[in-house]
């Protein structure tokens, strides 16, 4: 597999992912315009005719503000679960499916899982891409490491987790005591200690790859975010992950799984 975060942060996330022959492709989110998603599929070399589905994580704007456009332009239906599935518009309803936590989807060889987390949100999942035993885990929009966080950081081979936000910015930053509060709420984010953390205790030597997602514009910097990762990771002597950083104004590289 490969994937690429096509933009990730505060203002708009949309991952992709394509299976081994590359001929199959699923976006995660939608949270930039159709326009966006197609220059930036461009950027890496690819475009809109392999993309077989949208599965979304939750109906917040930053992750579903492209959605119906995409979808009804090239006619991808759109999986994601009851709840959120009522929170959002596609003027086109056929193409809006349901699923379940824990529910499987194939597409050819590429199996995709999803599963629950806790965020302010009506039904919010993340999810696992897995391919010739290979796992992929896409985690972002966690308010702290719940029991399904930990299995799949345990078991994933490549990692695209959010990072969302430094303490020290949040705490000294122009954001009301309220929105602080949910931030570092356990319905909020996960700040860079946080997931690093979660790294650092729960990876497994299969680890090779994180990718830190879902970057604050206000409350982090890439490399902030990046030096806590580092800090942590050089507790374990027993894996070195490569570490690198997503952000909203342009696409990664595409990186194998």
């Amino acid at each position: 597999m490969r994937v690429c975060a096509l933009a990730s942060g505060s203002s708009g996330n949309c991952f992709y992912v394509e299976n081994e022959k590359s001929d199959k492709a699923i976006l995660i989110d939608a949270g930039i315009s159709c326009k966006q998603i197609e220059l930036r599929l461009n950027s890496i070399g690819k475009n809109t005719d392999n993309i077989r589905a949208i599965f979304l994580t939750h109906e917040h704007s930053d992750h579903i503000k492209g959605v119906d456009v995409f979808a009804r332009k090239f006619n991808v239906p759109i999986f994601a679960t009851k709840k959120t599935c009522s929170r959002f518009i596609c003027k086109k309803e056929e193409l809006i499916h349901n699923i379940k936590n824990n529910e499987n989807v194939k597409f050819g060889k590429m199996e995709i899982n999803a599963f629950s987390k806790v965020h302010l949100a009506g039904e919010p999942v993340s999810y696992n891409f897995i391919e010739n035993d290979k796992k992929l885990s896409i985690i972002t929009d966690a308010g702290h490491a719940c029991k399904n966080i930990i299995e799949n950081v345990s078991t994933s081979d490549f990692l695209c987790l959010e990072s969302n936000y430094d303490e020290k910015m949040l705490e000294e930053g122009f954001y009301p005591w309220p929105t602080k509060k949910w931030i570092k709420s356990d319905e909020g984010h996960l700040s860079n200690v946080q997931s690093a953390a979660c790294v650092l205790e729960n990876s497994s030597r299969k680890l090779k790859h994180v990718m830190l997602s879902h970057i604050s514009a206000n409350n982090n910097t890439p490399e902030i975010a990046l030096k806590t990762h580092n800090y942590f990771m050089s507790q374990r002597k027993d894996i070195k992950p490569e570490i690198s950083v997503s952000v909203r104004q342009f696409a990664t590289p595409l990186f194998m799984v």
